[in-house]
């Protein structure tokens, strides 16, 4: 599993899926370059927060259809205790497409 750290350059609702989600544009660095990801992320993060902010996700997983997007990654995170996911990310700056050992 390859798991990088990416910074969200672009964020939007994402009304179609299932289940309340977003959409999200990540920038991996010059190696992995810019993906997309479908994030169920809606319960602790308002989008316009999400511009900027450091995530982790797994970038060696095939693309997913979800609905008419196509999400490249996995964006990480942990259930809280109600079950809405946390974003996993780096509590220190890393450059982005740094590889989790």
């Amino acid at each position: 599993m390859d798991i990088r750290v990416g910074r969200v350059v672009a964020a939007e609702p994402f009304p179609e899926a299932r289940k309340p989600a977003y959409k999200l544009t990540i920038d991996f660095g010059p190696t992995i370059g810019i993906k997309r990801s479908s994030a169920q992320i809606t319960e602790h993060y308002a989008v316009e927060t999400l511009v900027g902010r450091a995530v982790a996700a797994v970038v060696n997983f095939p693309p997913r259809q979800i609905g008419k997007f196509m999400s490249e990654v996995l964006t990480l995170g942990f259930p809280d205790s109600e079950g809405a996911v946390v974003l996993f990310a780096p509590d220190q700056v890393a450059p982005v497409g740094g590889r989790l050992f």
